[in-house]
């Protein structure tokens, strides 16, 4: 059974990962990961800034370093769900909603998966179930149609090292080589593609391991150290800053929605 992370289990796949079950209120924050969220039932709210009024969702698309806070608390089960930039459907995600902040997608483009994600959470059908209804509900949303831009192939050779060799230290220099390109232009190609900078970008892979390793059984101490993190405080900086709380506050009990 895997763990929860602020009653809610978390299930990653490569180029995303999905919270599913209860949360709280999360301050402004931002982060590298676009964000789709939801609640299975009724609206999630967002607002862009902390002194802002809250705004309703029936399903809310955050782009990639939107400033955002969500209130998802109740009693109502609902989903987080990161997809990653550079994948395909990060770019096409990118491309709907580039300078819009966040916005508000066409609910009725999930309604013929969101079943089997809400009953596959519900009736604990485990990892795969999750993820396969996960991932069809973001192809919905993005009508499986193909970005204007495609990825290119040095980046996500890039991102395939970097997520191998997350618990060691990672140079410009060692990740450019990956991609044949010289430190400069791989540096440019990379925000170009990615929409961010290299070191924030392997600072936001490390904070994803962290949830990877805690859901397999680990401290947060053994998690930030296998992340490749300096030491647990700097992992507390970093998820204040990626999520607007500690990292304390985040239930690894083992229990949750799906044991309820």
């Amino acid at each position: 059974m895997p763990r929860t992370v602020g009653n809610a289990q978390y299930f990653p796949w490569d180029g995303g990962s999905i919270f599913v079950g209860r949360s709280g209120v999360f301050p402004v924050h931002a982060h590298q990961a676009i964000q789709i969220c939801f609640l299975f039932d009724g609206c999630i709210r967002l607002r862009a800034r902390d002194d802002a009024p809250w705004v309703d969702y029936g399903i809310a698309v955050v782009p990639s370093q939107q400033p955002h806070g969500m209130d998802g608390s109740g009693v109502q089960y609902g989903a987080v769900v990161f997809v990653e930039p550079e994948t395909r459907e990060g770019r096409m995600l990118t491309e709907r909603c580039s300078g819009a902040g966040i916005t508000s997608a066409d609910r009725s483009l999930i309604a013929p998966v969101l079943p089997d994600l809400v009953s596959a959470v519900r009736e604990r059908r485990g990892r795969e179930a999750i993820v396969t209804a996960a991932r069809r509900l973001v192809q919905a949303l993005t009508r499986e149609s193909e970005p204007s831009v495609v990825s290119d192939e040095r980046i996500i050779r890039a991102v395939a090292y970097i997520n191998s060799n997350l618990q060691r230290a990672i140079t410009l220099e060692q990740v450019a080589a990956v991609a044949h390109l010289s430190p400069s232009r791989f540096r440019h190609l990379f925000a170009e593609q990615t929409g961010t900078g290299l070191r924030p970008y392997i600072l936001w892979r490390r904070f994803v391991s962290v949830w990877e390793h805690t859901m397999r059984g680990a401290s947060l101490s053994e998690a930030a150290h296998a992340a490749g993190f300096a030491d647990s405080a700097h992992l507390t900086r970093t998820c204040r800053r990626m999520m607007g709380i500690p990292p304390s506050l985040f239930d690894v009990s083992g229990t949750g929605p799906a044991d309820e």
